[in-house]
């Protein structure tokens, strides 16, 4: 049996990128204004480079990757903030008189269907940076996540 067939190689492929755009959302959302989007951007691209030494990427795979991360980037930016909000509602609803608790499956059920948004999105852009990849890169990446995966989680 295989442990590396082509599709957990590619969910492997964009957990760094994937990181990169969540850690560049998070930046942003941390410091606010357009000086937070310089450096959510500044963050992502580091995490590529990071990505590109890695999987020894050349010039044309490093010009097709880039621009698939940044709009996914910019596709997840508004679902973020959308999720981002759910804590703030939640806290809302609880220091009301009384629950509604049809209010709160309403909620529940609309941020699952904006967190399925964000999956599909990023499932897409695996997908996408996976074609551009060899598999000998593909399988170098996904031995780089999974020495990272196993430091930070034992």
């Amino acid at each position: 049996m295989r442990i590396f067939n082509r599709n957990t190689i590619a969910a492997f492929l964009l957990g760094g990128a994937l990181a990169a755009g969540a850690g560049a959302l998070a930046v942003e959302r941390h410091m606010g204004g357009s000086h937070a989007a310089v450096d959510a951007s500044a963050h992502a691209e580091r995490m590529l480079k990071h990505l590109y030494v890695e999987v020894d990427a050349t010039d044309a795979q490093k010009a097709k990757i880039e621009p698939l991360v940044k709009q996914a980037m910019q596709d997840l930016k508004p679902i973020h903030g959308q999720l981002r909000g759910a804590h703030a509602e939640l806290l809302t609803w609880l220091g009301q008189p009384t629950l509604d608790a049809g209010a709160l499956e309403a909620m529940r059920v609309q941020k699952l269907q904006l967190a399925d948004q964000a999956s599909k999105r990023l499932v897409q852009l695996i997908a996408d940076v996976g074609e551009v990849l060899t598999p000998e890169q593909r399988n170098k990446l996904a031995a780089h996540l999974g020495k990272l995966h196993e430091r930070r989680h034992g």
